[in-house]
């Protein structure tokens, strides 16, 4: 084939991140298209995509070249300001290209971008002439766009500098490796500055090189590339000063349009090919690079493994080794031993008994790694195999050498101290964590670009909400399949027609980089030899620019530190309890706990791992579990794939006896025993290929690999291995076949036992810990979820089914965190919106020299800089003063409104002292209230949910007479009917919408819809036409009326919804009975006087004042209740509790 004969060298992919518009892919296939030879990758200041690019250009045909387009600052790299050049403009940093040619000039390349990062980061990674200087070799420089610095100066008629600058790169790269870039954009100071580049090079014998600084693929992009920068600055399209290229020339040309650009300078196009030559730097793929663990003098890697494995196991089974232990013992070392991973495994006890012997929480192990015996001598797992029947070849396969993967759970709040332990012991140059990359999304692209072209927020909000979300809506394109009113208005407004086609254009570029939420790598080496490094200006992290995928191509070994919750959940239960005098060792728990089995199998799991959700907990009340193989079991059950195909039915109904258990084969019994005759884990796969056919372990391991795969030709000659390799020892052939493709079904679900086991401990340990300390557990949940407020919602619901007292905060018993107090929980200050921690930093100290005896005593002591105004609200709103207020005679809906006035209106007339507030006499008549919608409302603010009561509460008696359900009522009826699958259940409920999501199919789009009422929640479902018809009804925080059929699912009970109303509709009336003092009849005539003011005699819409009132006379001896046919005020009982002091109760 022919090739072109011009070569792009200078080409800025989405990982010029909001500045780039050009999709890898789509660049390979243009390029691939022209025919061009190779095609260079330069991206502004990093690399990130350098090993995409490399694999699928290759995988096309096209040669990779690996560049950047680096900043360097004018002075040095560790100033922080801009420099005034020569007094012709102030400037942060030039742009130069670099390509590498070889592998130094990989190595260098990879050292100047870190270096930008690490050291010169000021607007952009900047590097500087010293750091170029050093790390010039094996690499091409090209003098970039009007922004590199020989451009500069000539663009100021600066001849004579640009001369000596472009002598200085040709000095430092090499007569051969420096050129002068020209450029045929379409911005006319570009066409001055091509003529003085072209003299120039003659002059001083610099080489021309042509490019055309791709920005985006085709011309056609030039509008979603300037909104695309505008979204990167912030800017609008309106705005004047906003950066703007200002040309639509910034696409990959096609080699005929650039050699008509350049058709006088025909040498320009030519050096792209003798660039595109001399740069032959290739990945080494397929490595593995592992790092080493220094051991003790007289040691070897492996000898120091096996001395600390078998001294952790005489300590785990108190005693020698049985034999069974030493055989596998052996087995394991020597695999180890061959493959050269002993270091590997030295590596993660070394940083596991780190974080143990700090008292940081680690979990018991996960993934395959548990089924390694060596793994639990030395305590990375605390999971027997050999007493749960786990396989180390599914860990590490003796025949086929890959490498070891071992994930490590971590105490979420404390496993930045192992990472920062990792690098302080292998090098900070040797390990870094692994980046990752947010892209824009539907969804945020349409946000994105209507800010943009300044739409109106409501617009471009409603449009954004009409695209389904969900797994199964790939792309705008399917969007507007799907949504019949988001196609409407594509269709005939073009406003949102441009909006979308934009947003189209954009969606699925990479948008910023973020650190990964597991990865760290450790390298042998310094890890600038084989991947760049990066750090965000606001974080301390340092990241390789390497996502996880391509550091693992180039051989570099990936640890994942993860940080699971759980493990902090059970930590700080373990400290309630330490502190309290009752430690136990989670570790030591018997596993044959009754309570915690009887927990299990009511299915009130709320906050058990892995067993909460309201599927798993119909299933827990199903099953019944009563062993801890029966929990492991259900770790593995409840997916997609079992719970389809009716699996899990059929496993309860054998573990009850209600189906026989039969074996075709006697062989099947010893390995099937425990899950009741199915095959469930791919350790039971390999353990039939080993005993039926005589598979070793690791020729097994390699039939579960394919038979998860399911390519027919593998599966073929595997079959045909397995039907020999069974009759050759007896069975039947016809036997065989039909096991074989029942092992191939039920493959397709198998798990991995080894994660099921250590994840299945975790859970008993949670449920073991609820059964037994429930207020330590749950406050450990509430204080590790402080800050979703979905999920303290349904912690509070859950403590108050267990009987536990959620107490709002308050200012002088609350802690930083949910707390303790005696049978109670007393709510966290951090778990009030808008409370930040320096704040509640400051309120602690000052409580901890006297408690705050009033509100204005809190608000003289405070910091009013760190605890202000907007604290202050939010802990009125939350109740925080309540108590403070009690003491002054005051309920809260007065004690809350009096506070917020003052807050808001504090006098000025007193001086405020050190404290925020002046100090305020208000009178006691005078003081404001609240009614109870603002209360709450306000309540609903800082925290998130209701505490004090619940909106539903004054509709409750009017909706009894509609024959309106409590949604537990229904709950509980659900559960009685569980018996009887037939028994249709129609329903009708009301409540708030706390939660609406939407997803899109093929035939409409389904809202799924979360309705909370004061006694439980429960999920609908609004199909196409139900839903369309109430979208406006269908939205978070709107009460509603919902009525339909409740349908029964592996994932719990659901109502389908067929009508939906607003509660606003239900006229509620409430009849009051006031309860007057008539003992003292001077006392009692001004109790009538103020409680006329609070009623009339019309009863008038929209006030509230729909109910009757009546009166209750204690007389000193004898009571008489007058009936009146005077109305009720808004806030009436409040009102007269505060103004008549009398007692006001709803009858």
């Amino acid at each position: 084939m022919r090739h072109a004969d011009f070569v792009p060298l200078h080409v800025h992919t989405e990982y010029s991140l909001l500045d780039g518009a050009i999709k890898i892919d789509e660049l390979v296939a243009q390029a691939a298209e022209y025919k061009m030879p190779a095609v260079a990758i330069t991206d502004h200041g990093g690399m990130f995509g350098a090993l995409e690019f490399y694999k699928k250009a290759t995988k096309a045909g096209v040669k990779p070249i690996i560049g950047c387009e680096v900043y360097i600052a004018p002075g040095s790299r560790f100033d922080r300001q801009k420099a005034n050049i020569d007094g012709l403009s102030e400037e942060a940093a030039f742009h130069l290209i670099l390509l590498a040619r070889n592998r130094d000039g990989y190595r260098n390349l990879c050292e100047l971008v870190t270096r930008g990062y690490l050291e010169g980061f000021y607007y952009k990674p900047r590097i500087d002439k010293d750091l170029l200087e050093q790390c010039s070799g094996g690499l091409i420089g090209l003098s970039a766009c009007l922004q590199g610095e020989v451009p500069f100066y000539l663009q100021h008629d600066r001849i004579d500098t640009a001369r000596e600058r472009a002598l200085w790169y040709k000095h430092v790269f090499g007569p051969e490796n420096f050129y002068l870039e020209i450029q045929n954009n379409g911005i006319p100071e570009q066409e001055e500055v091509n003529r003085k580049l072209i003299e120039l090079s003659r002059e001083l014998h610099i080489p021309l090189v042509a490019t055309n600084d791709c920005h985006y693929l085709r011309q056609n992009d030039t509008r979603a590339h300037d909104i695309l920068l505008c979204i990167g600055t912030g800017k609008t399209v309106n705005d004047e000063k906003r950066m703007s290229f200002g040309t639509d020339q910034c696409y990959f040309k096609s080699p005929e349009e650039m050699k008509s650009s350049f058709a006088d300078v025909p040498e320009a196009i030519a050096n792209t090919i003798t660039i595109a030559e001399r740069c032959n730097y290739e990945f080494e793929l397929g490595r593995h690079l592992l790092p080493k663990y220094q051991v003790p003098d007289g040691y070897t890697p492996e000898s120091y493994m096996e001395e600390l494995a078998v001294a952790g196991l005489k300590k785990k089974l108190k005693g020698d080794l049985p034999q069974e232990y030493q055989d596998r013992l052996a087995f394991e070392l020597n695999v180890i031993t061959k493959m050269g991973f002993a270091s590997y495994f030295l590596i993660v006890w070394d940083f596991i008994n780190f974080a143990k012997t700090r008292g940081i929480p680690v979990g018991p192990g996960r993934g395959s790694a548990a089924g390694s015996l060596i793994a639990y001598g030395l305590g990375i797992t605390e999971i027997d195999p050999i007493r749960y029947h786990l396989l180390f070849e599914r860990f590490l396969n003796p025949e086929r050498v890959s490498m070891p993967d071992i994930d490590v759970d971590f105490c979420r709040d404390r496993r930045q101290e192992v990472i920062n332990y990792v690098q302080e012991k292998y090098g900070k140059e040797s390990v870094a964590q692994i980046i990752t990359f947010g892209t824009l999304a539907s969804k945020a692209a349409v946000r994105d670009v209507g800010r943009v072209l300044n739409m109106p927020y409501a617009d471009v909000d409603r449009i954004s909400k009409l695209i389904p979300s969900g797994p199964d809506v790939k792309s705008l394109d399917h969007a507007l399949k799907l949504e019949p009113q988001l196609r409407e208005l594509y269709e005939n407004d073009p406003q949102v027609h441009e909006l979308i086609d934009i947003a189209k254009r954009l969606e699925g570029l990479s948008r910023h980089a973020s650190t990964h939420a597991a990865g760290v790598v450790i390298a042998p080496e310094p890890l600038t030899r084989f991947t760049p490094l990066y750090k965000q200006a606001s974080d301390d992290a340092i990241t390789t620019q390497f996502d996880m995928g391509s550091v693992e191509a180039v051989g570099l070994l990936k640890f994942d530190f993860l940080g699971l919750k759980t493990l902090t959940i059970i930590e700080k239960t373990l400290a309630f309890l330490r502190e309290q005098g009752r430690g136990i060792d989670i570790n030591a728990i018997p596993l044959d706990d009754e309570p915690t089995y009887r927990l299990l199998s009511s299915g009130e799991s709320t906050g058990i791992f892995q067993l909460e959700s309201a599927g798993m907990r119909d299933i827990l009340v199903k099953m019944q579990p009563n062993v801890i193989e029966d929990l492991i079991a259900l770790v593995a059950l409840y997916r997609p794939g079992p719970i389809g195909s009716g699996m899990i039915d059929e496993f309860i109904k054998r573990k009850k006896g209600e189906v026989p258990i039969e074996y075709d084969l006697p062989q099947l019994a010893e390995v099937l025993a425990e899950t009741y005759g199915i095959i469930l884990y791919q350790e039971q796969v390999m353990m039939i290929a080993n005993k039926v056919c005589g598979f070793s372990m690791a020729q097994a391991d390699v039939l579960r690999k394919i038979m998860g795969k399911k390519k027919p030709e593998e599966m073929a000659k595997q079959k045909e291995g397995f039907v020999r390799g069974a009759v050759e020892r007896g069975v039947p052939e016809q036997k065989v076949v039909a096991l074989f493709e029942l092992i191939a079904k039920f493959a397709e679900y198998g798990f991995n036992k080894s994660h099921s086991a250590a994840y299945g401990y975790v859970a008993y340990q949670t449920a073991y810990l609820k059964a037994h300390y429930p207020v330590e557990f749950m406050t450990a949940n509430l204080t590790c979820d402080m800050g979703d407020t979905d999920r303290i919602v349904t912690l509070i619901e859950e403590c108050r089914a267990m009987g536990i007292a959620i107490l709002p905060p308050d200012i002088n018993k609350s802690e930083r965190e949910f707390r303790i107090d005696g049978t109670s929980i007393r709510f966290g200050l951090e778990a009030v919106k808008g409370v930040g921690t320096a704040a509640i930093e400051i309120m602690l100290q000052e409580r901890a020299k006297a408690p705050f005896a009033s509100f204005e005593d809190f608000l003289s002591r405070v910091d009013g800089k760190k605890v202000n105004k907007k604290v202050v609200e939010s802990l009125i709103k939350a109740g925080a003063f309540d108590l403070v207020y009690a003491a002054e005679g005051l309920n809260m809906f007065t004690a809350r409104a009096t506070a917020m006035e003052l807050a808001l209106n504090p006098p000025k007339t007193i001086s405020a002292g050190p404290g925020l507030f002046a100090e305020p006499e208000v009178p006691a008549s005078e003081r404001p209230i609240w009614d109870e919608p603002t209360l709450l409302g306000y309540e609903k603010d800082a925290l998130g949910f209701f505490i004090s009561g619940h909106p539903m509460n004054r509709y409750r008696k009017a909706l009894s007479s509609m024959n309106v359900m409590r949604i537990s009522d229904l709950l509980k009826r659900i559960e009685q009917s569980k018996g009887d699958e037939d028994e249709r259940i129609e329903a009708q409920i009301a409540g708030i919408i706390t939660e609406m999501k939407t997803k899109a199919r093929e035939k409409g789009v389904t809202g799924f819809v979360t309705i909370e009422d004061e006694t439980g929640r429960i999920e609908a479902l609004a199909f196409g036409k139900t839903y369309q018809e109430n979208t406006e009804l269908l939205k978070k925080n709107t009460l509603v009326i919902l009525k339909g059929n409740v349908m029964r699912a592996e994932k719990g009970a659901r109502i389908m919804a067929r009508d939906v109303r607003s509660l606003a509709e239900v006229e509620v009336r409430e009849r009051f009975e006031v309860t007057v003092d008539c003992s003292d009849p001077v006392a009692a005539q001004k109790t009538f006087a103020q409680l006329k003011k609070l009623l009339s005699e019309d009863a008038q819409p929209g006030t509230g004042n729909g109910g009757t009132v009546s009166i209750r006379c204690l007389l000193p001896d004898s009571c008489v209740i007058i009936a009146t046919q005077l109305y009720p005020c808004h806030n009436f009982a409040a009102e007269a509790e505060r103004t008549a002091a009398c007692t006001v109760r709803v009858i």
